[in-house]
């Protein structure tokens, strides 16, 4: 896999987080968030899934910290990439709030994604990223829970399938209440600003 390059400007970006963090401190009752604000929503409310390394993870397991989950497959072409690359950005423009943001991939394709290959698919965004693999029977649970979309597209041969799948990320903050819906392709910057917020404890 060819890895993308870390946000260049970063210095610029940073720049962009630090000013959204000060529109909020300047009197504004609410905070003013990229992502689409889905506070007090009552779906996306957590799992209880097997990672990578086979231990069992909840929500609570990361408390204290922001965490932004998105669902998709490893042999996704472009999407997925993108945006697991967004959150490795996004930690890196967090300086030493980095640490306080959890990064969770849930595959839509656990017949094909096996812990071996979700080991190796996380370590090229961060050696803290976590994959989270469904079971077969925990997979519908968990995408109707949190309203993702995927459907499995035949391919030429029985293994070359694709999936379709909703490419939109959830970010909780760190009392692992569900704060925001994140569009696919939001930027790193965006994304860092608002996690800013969360860790600030708006």
């Amino acid at each position: 896999m060819v890895k993308r390059r870390i946000f260049p400007q970063w210095a610029l970006a940073l720049g962009m987080v630090s000013g959204l963090v000060a529109l909020v401190g300047c009197g504004q009752d609410k905070p003013i968030f990229r992502g689409v604000d889905i506070t007090g929503a009552d779906y996306a409310q957590g799992w209880e899934l097997s990672d990578q390394n086979g231990q069992v993870r909840t929500l609570k397991d990361y408390a204290g910290k922001a965490v932004v989950v998105f669902f998709g497959y490893t042999q996704c072409p472009d999407v997925c990439p993108t945006a697991l690359q967004e959150m490795a950005e996004a930690k890196q423009l967090l300086g030493a709030d980095g640490a306080r943001l959890q990064s969770i991939f849930i595959t839509v394709d656990p017949e094909r994604d096996t812990p071996e290959l979700l080991q190796a698919y996380m370590a090229n965004f961060g050696a803290d990223f976590v994959a989270l693999r469904p079971t077969a029977e925990q997979l519908p649970k968990v995408t109707k829970d949190f309203k993702i979309y995927y459907k499995k597209v035949e391919g030429k041969t029985p293994t070359s399938y694709t999936m379709d799948h909703s490419a939109g990320s959830f970010t909780f903050d760190p009392q692992g209440r569900i704060r925001l819906y994140n569009r696919h392709a939001s930027g790193a910057a965006a994304l860092a600003a608002d996690v800013k917020i969360l860790l600030s404890g708006k």
